[in-house]
């Protein structure tokens, strides 16, 4: 789920910030530029583990900040095709299960089967065929869900220019804002699903 990213970037010190020990800054300047952040084709960025490299500090006419090339190791969320996590359900819609944060989605053709939307509650039902009959069990807002990785995909949000169409368009609608990094997950194997389905009472 995470691993360790070898990186090398130029970092950027402004002189107020010289009286501090070198790694301490980088360490803060690295974290400002890509905690929180997905770096394309990488994963989702979490914090800086350790500076493995410092280059010579240079410092260009114009500019009293010091710049130097560090190579560094950075801990990132990528979870490998395959991999089974555990997650809590963020909410439920018609397009499916949105797990621990938006940009997990496990659809409902990889739900447990046979499944429905409830539209009153909100929630995603699992109708469990017993002797009895059916029972139907909720997949609730909060509770724990184990589910398998099937695909990802990276979305290059980088900005771009307007086109010449957006241009001429004196429209003022946004573009729709899409995810850098999503994930589809499944839940449709024995095992996978809310784990109170499968603890023993």
């Amino acid at each position: 789920m995470f691993v360790l990213v070898e990186m090398v970037d130029t970092v950027r010190i402004p002189p107020w910030q010289f009286e501090r020990k070198l790694n301490d800054s980088i360490a803060e300047e690295l974290n400002k530029k890509l905690a929180n952040k997905v770096v394309y084709n990488v994963g989702l960025c979490i914090c800086l583990f350790d500076v493995t490299k410092l280059e010579d500090a240079y410092v260009f006419p114009g500019d009293g900040a010091s710049h130097t090339k560090v190579h560094f190791r950075y801990v990132v969320f990528h979870p490998f095709l395959d991999e089974i996590l555990i997650g809590k359900i963020k909410g439920c819609s018609p397009e499916g299960v949105h797990g621990f944060f938006d940009d997990i989605l496990i659809p409902p053709e990889s739900l447990q089967q046979p499944a429905k939307f409830d539209e009153a509650e909100q929630v995603w039902v699992w109708e469990y065929e017993t002797e009895e009959g059916a029972h139907d069990l909720y997949m609730d807002t909060g509770e724990e869900i184990r589910f398998r990785v099937v695909d990802e995909s990276f979305v290059d949000t980088s900005p771009t220019g307007p086109s010449s169409a957006e241009a001429a368009s004196s429209s003022e609608e946004l573009p729709k804002k899409e995810a850098p990094y999503t994930l589809v997950g499944s839940i449709s194997e024995p095992g996978l699903g809310l784990l109170s389905w499968w603890t023993s009472s």
